[in-house]
C-alpha cells in the first residue's frame, strides 16, 4: 500500500538511517551541505510533532512506530500521561498502520505489547511496541516507566496533558540503549503559551517551524499539508469556511477589528487555534474573556484587592468600577510568594499608603488585624457568595493596565475546575481573587 502524508514528516523517517548514514563508508564522499544535514539529524533527541485537527499527526506516528520497530530494531513505548482501560485509540491507529504496512503477522501481541517474532532462522528480534499510560488513574507511575533501560524510542501522545517538564525530562533520561539512536517524541494539540511546552521549546521558535534546533526537532502540520484527499470532505469545507472568515479578519485594519461581528472573531480564533494548530492566548473555558489592554481609569473611585498567600503568592490588584460603562479597570500592585507578614507590611504600606482601601481574604483575620495594627486601611472581603460575584464580573468588559503581565496571563487562563459547582481551578485564582474581593466592595457601595 503506498502511503500518502506531507513530505513535513519525512526528516522523522530519515532519524532511523541517520546513524547508519554517518558512519557509512560513503559517507566521506558527500558534500558538506549533505554531511551536515546527516550530523544534524544525528544530534536530535527529542522530537515535537505538534498540529491542529486533521492534521494527520496521528497516521504518521503510528506508521513510523511500525517501521522503526520492525527494520530497525527499536523499542518503543507509546503513551498517554493517563490511560484508561477503555481508551483504545492508540492501539487502534498502531494496528490499522500494521496492517496497512503489511507487517501485522510478524508481531505477537499480549496486553498491549506488540514484539517481533523470532526470524525465520529462529533468531529473537529486539524490536517491540508497548503501549500504556505513564500514570494509573490514581496518579501512581506505571510499572514499564520505572524501567526503561532497553527502550529507545519514549513517545507521549496528547502531550499538551503532560503536568511537568521535569517528570518528562526525568523518563526521557531514563532510556539507556546504545545500539540506536534514542529519541523523545511528543505529539500535541498546541495548548496556551503559558503551558511549559511552550516556555520550554517554543518562546524563541516561530508559529509553525519546521527544522532543527540544536538536539530538537520540530514538526508542524495542518489539515492542508494533511491533504482533502485523506480526510473526510464534510471537515475540509468546514475549515475552508472558517479560513475565509480568518482571512477577513487579518485583512481588516486592526484598529477596526473589535468591530467585527462576534461569530467572525469566534471563526477566526478557531481557525487559528484548532484548525492550524496555534498556541493559544488563552485556556478553554476561561471564566473572564472579555478583556482588553488599556489605562487604568484613576478619575474614578478605587480600592485594592488582597488576596494571601506563601506559597503561593501575595496579589495585590488596584481596581475600579465604572458601572455607568460597564468597566472593570485593573492594576497589578504586587504579586510574589514567601513574603513575610512584616515585609509585606512595608510593601503595602510603600505602594497603597496608609489611606487607600485594601480588601483582603476574609479567611485571613489574623493576618488582616496584623495589617491593619501596621497602620493600614485594610478590612475582609465579603466573601459569602463568590459565584455570584464572578457572574456580575462576567458582565463587564475588564480593563487591563499595560504593566500587569501577570494579570493577562492570570485572565488567559483563569477557568473553571469544576462549573456545576462554581469552583474555579485554583492554580490562577490568586490575582483574580483580589479582583473579586474589590469588585463585590466597590459594587456593594
Amino acid at each position: 500500500m503506498d502511503f500518502n502524508f506531507s513530505d513535513k514528516y519525512e526528516p522523522l523517517f530519515e532519524l532511523l538511517e541517520a546513524r547508519s548514514v554517518i558512519n557509512s563508508k560513503e559517507f566521506d564522499t558527500y558534500t558538506e551541505d549533505i554531511k551536515q544535514h546527516w550530523l544534524d539529524l544525528h544530534k536530535v533527541d527529542t522530537v515535537l510533532i505538534s498540529g491542529g485537527r486533521d492534521s494527520g499527526k496521528s497516521f504518521a506516528l503510528s506508521t513510523f512506530n511500525g517501521i522503526a520497530a520492525k527494520d530497525y530494531n527499536h523499542r518503543i513505548l507509546y503513551t498517554r500521561q493517563t490511560m484508561s482501560s477503555t481508551d483504545n485509540s492508540i492501539t487502534e491507529a498502531l494496528e490499522g498502520r500494521l496492517l496497512e504496512l503489511g507487517i501485522a503477522q510478524e508481531f505477537d501481541v499480549s496486553n498491549k505489547l506488540y514484539s517481533l517474532k523470532d526470524d525465520a532462522q529462529g533468531n529473537p528480534r529486539a524490536g517491540k511496541i508497548s503501549i500504556t499510560g505513564q500514570k494509573t488513574s490514581v496518579g501512581t507511575q506505571t510499572a514499564k516507566l520505572k524501567s526503561l533501560e532497553d527502550f529507545s524510542i519514549f513517545e507521549t501522545d496528547e502531550g499538551e496533558e503532560l503536568e511537568s517538564f521535569d517528570a518528562w525530562k526525568k523518563t526521557k533520561r531514563s532510556m539507556r540503549a546504545k545500539d540506536v539512536q534514542c529519541l523523545s517524541i511528543i505529539s500535541f494539540n498546541p495548548p496556551t503559551r503559558e503551558h511549559w511546552l511552550y516556555g520550554e521549546f517554543y518562546e524563541d521558535v516561530p508559529d509553525g517551524f519546521n527544522g532543527i534546533v540544536g538536539s530538537i526537532m520540530y514538526i508542524h502540520t495542518n489539515y492542508k499539508d494533511n491533504g482533502k484527499e485523506n480526510m473526510a470532505e464534510h471537515n475540509w469545507l468546514e475549515y475552508e469556511e472558517l479560513r475565509l472568515a480568518h482571512e477577513k479578519y487579518l485583512d481588516t485594519p486592526k484598529e477596526d477589528r473589535e468591530h467585527l461581528p462576534k461569530k467572525l472573531i469566534k471563526q477566526y480564533k478557531e481557525y487559528r487555534f484548532d484548525i492550524l494548530g496555534g498556541f493559544k492566548n488563552t485556556a478553554d473555558g476561561v471564566i473572564y474573556d472579555d478583556w482588553i489592554e488599556g489605562e487604568f481609569n484613576d478619575r474614578i473611585p478605587f480600592c485594592w484587592g488582597l488576596d494571601f498567600g506563601f506559597d503561593d503568592p501575595d496579589a495585590l490588584v488596584k481596581v475600579a468600577v465604572d458601572q455607568n460603562k460597564k468597566l472593570i479597570y485593573i492594576k497589578e500592585g504586587y504579586f510574589k510568594g514567601n513574603t513575610g507578614t512584616n515585609a509585606l507590611a512595608s510593601i503595602l504600606l510603600d505602594r497603597v499608603g496608609r489611606t487607600d482601601l485594601i480588601i483582603g481574604d476574609c479567611a485571613e483575620k489574623r493576618l488582616i488585624s496584623d495589617l491593619w495594627e501596621a497602620g493600614l486601611n485594610i478590612r475582609r472581603s465579603l466573601d459569602k457568595k463568590p459565584l455570584r460575584d464572578i457572574k456580575r464580573i462576567q458582565g463587564y468588559t475588564i480593563v487591563v493596565a499595560p504593566d500587569s503581565p501577570n494579570v493577562k496571563k492570570a485572565l488567559n487562563n483563569y477557568s473553571w475546575h469544576d462549573k456545576k459547582s462554581g469552583s474555579p481551578n485554583h492554580k490562577w485564582s490568586d490575582l483574580m481573587d483580589g479582583m473579586r474581593y474589590a469588585v463585590s466592595e466597590s459594587l456593594r457601595n
